[in-house]
Formats: structure tokens, C-alpha cells, sequence
């Protein structure tokens, strides 16, 4: 049940984009459309729920006085956490490429980009923080994945409506798409009274 807990409270009460803020650069810029934010939402999943793990096992293993090297390695953190990140994110290009050519075109630059998403990196370093365990880091990183996912994706489809709607020209582009992301938020931060155990049946 704890992994259910984690994965609820990570994707909707501790949203990385609506709660924290994290990977907002990427969530303006690509999503304009449902199928670009769709495939950059599925990539960014993919990669949080892989690094997130893997940096966990190299933060107990490999840096810590009770791993392999019996030595505090700690201060090599984050060069190995976005050696990881930027490993996966490498690896998402290159399959995008050979089987969405068109998604791999439409994305651009921010496919790429995923390397120096602080909501990547964030949710490495928030799961260090937080000690969590092995499972708890995987619950972590596939809900804080999802909650992205979701957010980029709610925001696309909302500002495809947009276009056929009369914005006053100040707003139109990235400051509606500010005040949408604001509303959104304010909207998550009404299920903060909300208790995950509960919801998984705890």
C-alpha cells in the first residue's frame, strides 16, 4: 500500500509542475499541442521512473560510507545522477526516432532538453532527501512522471480550446497559458486535504 500512497501523493497532491513548479520551461514550450505534449509526457515518465531507481541504487552503493568503496562519495551526486538522466533521455531520442519520426521533428530541442529538466534531476535529489527506499523511489518516480504527464497534457488541451476562443491580445500565447497554469495549480492544492492512505484503502 505504500506504494500506491507514494505514487497517488506525488502525482496529484505533490504535482511536479503544479505544486513545485519543476520543468515549466518544457511544459510552456510543447504544450501547444495534445500529441506533442502527449509523446513528451510519455518520455518524461519514462525517464522519471527509470533514473529516479537507478539513482537511488547509485546514491546506497556506490556514494555512500556503506557502499562498495566504504567512502563518503556524496559530493559526486549530481555529476552521476545527470550522467544517469542524460544516459536515459539519450536512449528515449534514439527509440523516438526510429518510430516517431514525425513526434521526434515536432519535439525538437526539448526532446533533448529532458537532460536539464530540473523536474528530472528534482525528483532524484527530492527522493534522496526524503529517504526513501528502493520501492518507495519507483513509486516516486512513476507518479511524479504521471503527474507531469498530466499536467502538460491538461494544459495542451486546454490551450488547443483556446485558439478558437476571443483572448484579448495582451494575453494571448505564454501569459494565458501563466494564468491557466496558475488556476490549475490552485485547483491541485485543493486535494492536499486529501489522505492517500485512505485512498488506497490503508
Amino acid at each position: 500500500m505504500d506504494f500506491i500512497n507514494i505514487f497517488i501523493k506525488s502525482a496529484f497532491i505533490e504535482n511536479m509542475i503544479l505544486a513545485y513548479f519543476l520543468g515549466m520551461c518544457s511544459y510552456l514550450a510543447v504544450s501547444k499541442s495534445i500529441k506533442t505534449a502527449f509523446g513528451l509526457g510519455l518520455a518524461v515518465i519514462f525517464v522519471l521512473g527509470i533514473t529516479i531507481p537507478i539513482n537511488w541504487l547509485i546514491n546506497e552503493y556506490l556514494l555512500g560510507e556503506n557502499g562498495i568503496f566504504h567512502t563518503d562519495l556524496t559530493f559526486l551526486r549530481f555529476i552521476l545522477f545527470i550522467a544517469v538522466i542524460a544516459s536515459m533521455v539519450q536512449l528515449v531520442e534514439m527509440v523516438i526516432e526510429k518510430f516517431s519520426p514525425a513526434l521526434y521533428t515536432s519535439l525538437g530541442i526539448f526532446l533533448p532538453l529532458i537532460t536539464v529538466n530540473c523536474a528530472i534531476l528534482g525528483g532524484s535529489l527530492f527522493m534522496v532527501s526524503r529517504e526513501y527506499n528502493f520501492t518507495q523511489s519507483v513509486a516516486f518516480g512513476l507518479g511524479g512522471g504521471f503527474g507531469w504527464f498530466l499536467a502538460i497534457v491538461a494544459i495542451a488541451a486546454i490551450r488547443e480550446k483556446m485558439r478558437y476562443s476571443q483572448v484579448p491580445a495582451p494575453l494571448r500565447g505564454l501569459g494565458m497559458a501563466f494564468i491557466l497554469t496558475g488556476l490549475m495549480g490552485i485547483a491541485f492544492m485543493s486535494l492536499m486535504g486529501i489522505d492517500p492512505a485512505a485512498l488506497a484503502g490503508k
